[in-house]
């Protein structure tokens, strides 16, 4: 029998004509490609998407930028705060023009990642950023974060949208407790959430001044990494204060590594816990664990604050107790 040939479609590269990367905010956000802000719960991800919309639609520098620009129009979907008593007002208080801020409606249905409402919106009103506040909300329920390939083909769509509109697509989102891991393995979620996006930023607080925090890139696929920028929290605002040389490590190091302060704080909770929880009748080991995790102490804090307690284990009938030495 003879064999049946079947051509492959293919492409010579001298067919593709090389371009330039365009950028929103170098070397922090790229057009036409997806940006992730994580950071902790009241850390101020959403202070700083509001803040830069702000600039962006009033056309004033970015933060550490001399330069002003034209006005532009950004999409800004949010499921945590009301736009009429959050986010518009915090819009307004940094400066924003409202003429420029624009929302797809979420009433009749939910948006996700593969909506086509995306595409159509972002061509509709010419808009040149999209912000997503927060991920969780927008990658879909059915969605097992956790899991590589249900995390790729939801971003896929959203990735080809920004793609083939130019527009920049930024996403908050929240790091996890994974503590003395690199920052590129902080984002909470499969790996493949911070590998959809050419550029990550993380959050990180300050170990000195309680209302300051620290924005670091944690992952650059399109330029070298730029200086971190410290902020200050105040009025329910942001402001910029200095640029500092210190990497996403070192900005998660000083947070949640040991000898970095707030570690040491944890650590020092998760002692005087334990001696209150333990004062009594030797408790079940399992119910530290769980404890300690509600009151967010991970499982590696936990066990140091044992060995330094001395804390004794000991096995009943397959059970594992702990108890203070006597």
């Amino acid at each position: 029998m003879e064999e049946r040939k079947v051509n492959v479609d293919m492409i010579c590269a001298t067919e593709i004509d090389p371009t330039e990367v365009r950028w929103l905010w170098y070397p922090y956000i790229p057009y036409g490609k997806i940006t992730l802000l994580h950071g902790d719960p009241g850390d101020g991800k959403s202070l700083i998407a509001m803040d830069l919309a702000a600039k962006l639609t009033a056309g004033k520098p970015l933060p550490f930028q001399e330069e002003e620009r034209e006005p532009i129009r950004v999409i800004y979907q949010n499921t945590e705060d009301d736009a009429s008593d959050t986010v518009i007002p915090r819009f307004m208080n940094a400066g924003g023009k409202r003429e420029n801020l624009w929302f797809i409606d979420e009433k009749e249905k939910a948006l996700t990642f593969e909506d086509e409402r995306i595409g159509k919106a972002i061509r509709q009103v010419d808009a040149k950023v999209l912000i997503f506040d927060p991920l969780v909300s927008y990658i879909g329920g059915d969605v097992s974060m956790n899991n590589a390939n249900e995390v790729r083909s939801r971003f896929n769509p959203l990735i080809e949208v920004a793609k083939e509109t130019g527009c920049a697509v930024i996403i908050t989102g929240h790091i996890n407790k994974k503590e003395g891991q690199k920052a590129l393995y902080r984002s909470n979620g499969s790996i493949d959430v911070v590998s959809s996006a050419r550029s990550a930023l993380v959050l990180g607080r300050s170990d000195t001044e309680p209302n300051q925090r620290i924005l670091a890139m944690q992952k650059s696929n399109l330029a070298a990494f730029g200086p971190s920028m410290v902020f200050a929290i105040e009025d329910g605002g942001i402001v910029w204060l200095e640029q500092i040389e210190k990497t996403a490590d070192e900005v998660l190091s000083s947070v949640y590594s040991p000898g970095g302060g707030a570690s040491d704080s944890k650590k020092q909770r998760a002692m005087d816990f334990l001696r209150g929880f333990l004062k009594g009748d030797p408790q079940i080991s399992s119910a530290c664990y769980d404890r300690l995790n509600a009151i967010g102490i991970s499982r590696r804090t936990a066990e140091s604050a044992k060995s330094e307690l001395g804390i004794k284990s000991v096995n009943q009938n397959g059970v594992w107790f702990w108890s203070l030495p006597s």
